[in-house]
């Protein structure tokens, strides 16, 4: 009996694309919970009217005001982090299927935008998802997919 065959260097690459997406997208959440409790420690200190009570001079601007503004921050982080790691994870899903090659590609792109893991992850996936022979991989793929039978 013979050994099985060795997977190529293309699908160990896109092997560990794939792991490398579910690990940043995983981050992604961690943050989250990041921004949360950094949320609720700041509004407990701006809200906190005893804080202002001993300082010797009032501040000058209004803690009511702060917390407003950090709410805005906070939601609009909160959206981009979430928006990053749900995008993050379905492209890991659609390079294990071998599928929406271009979705990932532009996905790779805007994690560009995450220095330093993100923009390992963007390049390193631009490179392997630009191979020809990756190219090839997605086709066979997509070719396999449209000769099953409709339901």
């Amino acid at each position: 009996m013979s050994p099985p065959p060795l997977p190529s260097k293309d699908r160990e690459h896109l092997r560990s694309l794939v792991i490398c997406h579910y690990v940043c997208a995983g981050f992604g959440l961690a943050g989250m919970a990041f921004l949360v409790l950094h949320y609720s420690i700041m509004n407990a200190v701006f809200s906190n009217p005893k804080l202002w009570e001993k300082a010797k001079e009032p501040p000058p601007f209004d803690p009511a005001l702060i917390v407003t503004g950090m709410q805005w921050f906070y939601l609009i982080m909160g959206v981009m982090i979430l928006a990053s790691a749900v995008l993050t994870l379905l492209a890991g899903l659609s390079i294990r299927a071998r599928v929406r090659r271009t979705f990932s590609m532009v996905v790779a792109g805007l994690n560009c935008m995450q220095f330093p893991i993100g923009t390992l992850l963007g390049v390193f996936t631009l490179i392997v998802l630009s191979r020809d022979s990756v190219v090839r991989l997605y086709e066979i793929q997509q070719a396999d997919t449209s000769r099953l039978p409709n339901e």
